[in-house]
């Protein structure tokens, strides 16, 4: 894997891997590479509020907000807010880096679908 022009703690995931730059008690900045074809869970955050810009690559932004589902690409320098209870799914259609910068609650994820095999059950 080619070395990242990024740094920060890295942490492996099953579709690449993240660079937390800043962690704070108000904010958390990263940088998730997501390889091509790869995509994170279908989830939700109950308490954390997240805002994304693409840096490199092209992507498949899926929303869904009191039952509208959209699906939208984005491209270079485009953005998105993703507020506490949207639903939100990322699939990298080349590899991608994507900007987040979020409150700090990482931990705070239900997972509702997932290729990965990382549901939980027990989620509400």
């Amino acid at each position: 894997m080619p070395e990242s022009p990024y740094r920060g703690t890295r942490v492996e995931k099953p579709w690449g891997y993240e660079l937390i730059w800043a962690h704070t008690k108000q904010y958390v900045g990263k940088v998730l590479h997501v390889r091509k074809g790869e995509a994170l869970s279908y989830q939700y955050h109950r308490i954390k509020d997240e805002t994304i810009s693409l840096l490199h690559g092209s992507m498949e932004l899926e929303t869904e907000l009191n039952g509208d589902r959209k699906k939208a690409r984005l491209e270079p320098g485009d953005c998105a807010h993703i507020p506490p209870g949207t639903r939100h799914r990322m699939l990298a259609l080349e590899d991608c880096d994507i900007l987040e910068v979020s409150t700090p609650e990482l931990d705070d994820v239900v997972r509702l679908e997932d290729r990965y095999g990382r549901v939980d059950p027990k989620r509400d």
